[in-house]
């Protein structure tokens, strides 16, 4: 009987240790995401300030259709995105990109814009699958909107202002446009500095009131 006691109290102990282990780990686990968060889409526009109204285009596209850029949407926001047939990261980005705007349909609107010649392109439209989505070649989009380094995604809100923007070289960049938008920041990066500066103060706040009661 005595040994069933002991055996009992035993595995209680192992088991509230292993439960204390747990939540350790659980805490670590949120730091490590902490630190290793996404970088977001890096920010590189001498032309383009977030919060800004959008300039305003119209956008013949490949599939014989005008897109008008900028101004207010009707609830909908704009995806302005910058590739180029000849830019490895481009390629590799399009599933992702598709992925992406299938997703977010109901509020977002995909125009891919390029450079060049026309008909240089539609193999490529082709071979990707793009023709989905709004296919507009021009030289003229890329300077009016400041784009020098591909792929280059702008993100354009229903009131017609620049959301976020930055050089996109992964789907992670990509959904950090989004993030910006949904929490009012011009980037991600942005986001991130001031929930940590609130995560400092809460922790600064805490200390001194327990050094108080001390």
């Amino acid at each position: 009987m005595d040994f069933l006691v002991l055996s009992n109290i035993v595995l209680w102990i192992g088991f509230v240790a292993m439960v204390l282990v747990n939540l350790a780990l659980a805490r670590q686990i949120g730091v490590l995401y902490e630190r290793v968060a996404p970088a977001g889409a890096l920010m590189l526009n001498q032309k383009l300030r977030v919060g800004a109204p959008a300039p305003s285009l119209s956008l013949s596209t490949v599939q014989g259709g005008v897109e008008e850029v900028g101004g207010l949407r009707d609830g909908r926001s704009q995806l302005l995105f910058f590739l180029s047939p000849d830019c490895p990261i481009c390629n590799e980005l399009t599933p992702a990109l598709k992925s992406a705007a299938r997703a977010e349909s109901s509020w977002l609107d995909l125009i891919l814009v390029s450079d060049g010649e026309e008909q240089d392109h539609a193999g490529y439209i082709a071979r990707k699958e793009l023709t989905d989505f709004p296919y507009a070649v021009s030289e003229l989009a890329g300077k009016t909107y400041g784009v020098s380094k591909l792929p280059y995604a702008i993100l354009i809100d229903e009131r017609g202002s620049i959301a976020s923007l930055g050089i996109i070289n992964s789907r992670e960049h990509l959904d950090s446009l989004f993030e910006a938008k949904e929490h009012k920041v011009a980037s991600i990066q942005e986001y991130m500095s001031k929930r940590e500066a609130v995560q400092h103060y809460d922790t600064a706040v805490a200390d001194k009131a327990e050094a108080d009661k001390a």
